[in-house]
């Protein structure tokens, strides 16, 4: 197997892999980096089953590193689909209150979006709603419209154009095994790479972030869960009914946003997602069982405790995953004439949710490390929209590794 040198080696080519790597080359040209990737492409998991929105950061905490990265890497992201020619749109989206008990979240919403420098929000009532999603039904409306949709897996491919082309390279079919400090930096033993050695190492592995933690001798203070997101598409003859991105306001003891409307890139309607426990960490299916993952999972104290606080709402998610009449009926609840007959199979995501022991799902980026070493443990949305402001943060984070 070839053994190889490097100063950086980064473990996943998703889309916080490449745009870390992409970063570092840039700003430190004739840096020898390398990504390893254990699929044969890259952007195969998380960031190629991702929605294709680019998020606002109305969402998050202010305050938040999920709220400062996302605000100035929404930016950065549009900048750098410009720049490249990566086909995006700034479409802006509706968040809709249908019930009276939500207006005051709704509200919430709108303050943290003002004080996170989310631009030109402001509130409507249902008839300007209509406006723009004219089947809509509400009795008010947060405007967000500096919310986009892009390709992310064509974001990640242009990454990988400006890494490659400014001498990084992506080794695909290298799975990253045990990996061991030494006295000049670390060692990463690899299936189908070989033994690779280099003075930093960043781990951007997603939904195997922690297991890369532990193998280099780190104890994560928590575990990736895998959550599946299931989604419908609306059939083309239906896609009047929704012209661009229409969301409910989200339940704020969760970290989904419940099921939604998408315009995507290429013009499809995708309705969803829903959240349900993931089988395996790659569980696109509910068919898809990986024994040993799914046992961590469920003997894991942390998840014990989050199922004793939420299984009704855990055993909602499940029959909705399982019945598109209780599903149909969600998106009834945002534009009421759609109908089971408007919805044609559609595809899944995984999300990486970092749990903790204490049974709470983690809301903002978990980043360990030490003088060799820096794990991304927990990187969910809106990691794809803020890829290049978190990896000018990583960037920063090994300065001193690299000086």
């Amino acid at each position: 197997m070839e053994n190889s040198s490097f100063d950086v080696a980064i473990v996943g080519a998703g889309i916080l892999g490449l745009a870390t790597g992409m970063k570092l080359v840039e700003k430190h040209p004739g840096l020898r980096a390398v990504i390893i990737e254990k699929e044969s492409r890259i952007a195969a998991h998380q960031t190629g089953h991702n929605s294709g929105v680019i998020h606002s950061g109305i969402y998050y905490k202010p305050g938040s590193l999920k709220a400062g990265l996302c605000v100035s890497g929404a930016r950065e992201l549009v900048s750098f689909c410009v720049e490249h020619g990566v086909a995006h749109d700034i479409c802006g989206k509706v968040v809709i209150a249908t019930r009276d008990e939500q207006l005051p979240a709704l509200d919430e919403l709108c303050r943290r979006g003002v004080e996170n420098g989310v631009p030109g929000m402001r509130m409507l009532d249902s008839s300007e709603v209509r406006e723009f999603e004219p089947f809509v039904s509400c009795i008010r409306g947060l405007l967000v419209p500096s919310t986009g949709i892009v390709g992310f897996t064509e974001v990640a491919q242009a990454y990988a154009r400006v890494f490659c082309g400014r001498g990084g390279q992506i080794r695909l079919g290298s799975k990253a095994g045990r990996i061991r400090e030494t006295a000049s930096g670390v060692t990463i033993e690899s299936t189908g790479g070989g033994k690779i050695a280099a003075r930093v190492l960043i781990n951007c592995a997603g939904l195997y972030s922690d297991r890369v933690a532990r193998a280099s001798g780190f104890t994560p203070p928590c575990r990736i869960v895998p959550f599946r997101g299931e989604y419908y598409r609306i059939k083309p003859e239906s896609g009047y009914l929704v012209r661009n991105l229409i969301y409910p306001v989200p339940d704020p003891r969760f970290p989904f946003l419940g099921v939604h409307f998408t315009r995507m890139i290429d013009g499809r309607i995708e309705a969803g997602p829903n959240a349900v426990l993931a089988f395996a960490r790659e569980g696109y299916s509910r068919v898809r069982i990986n024994p040993m993952e799914l046992l961590e999972v469920l003997t894991y104290r942390g998840f014990h405790r989050l199922v004793a606080r939420y299984w009704r709402n855990g055993m909602a998610e499940m029959a909705r995953s399982f019945s598109k009449r209780l599903f149909a009926k969600s998106l009834r609840e945002l534009v009421p004439r759609v109908t089971e007959s408007d919805l044609g199979p559609g595809g899944a995501g995984v999300r990486a949710q970092a749990l903790g022991v204490d049974g709470k799902l983690l809301d903002d980026f978990v980043v360990l490390g030490d003088d060799r070493m820096v794990h991304v443990l927990n990187a969910p949305s809106p990691a794809a929209t803020s890829s290049l402001a978190i990896a000018g943060r990583l960037i920063e984070s090994i300065a001193p590794m690299l000086a």
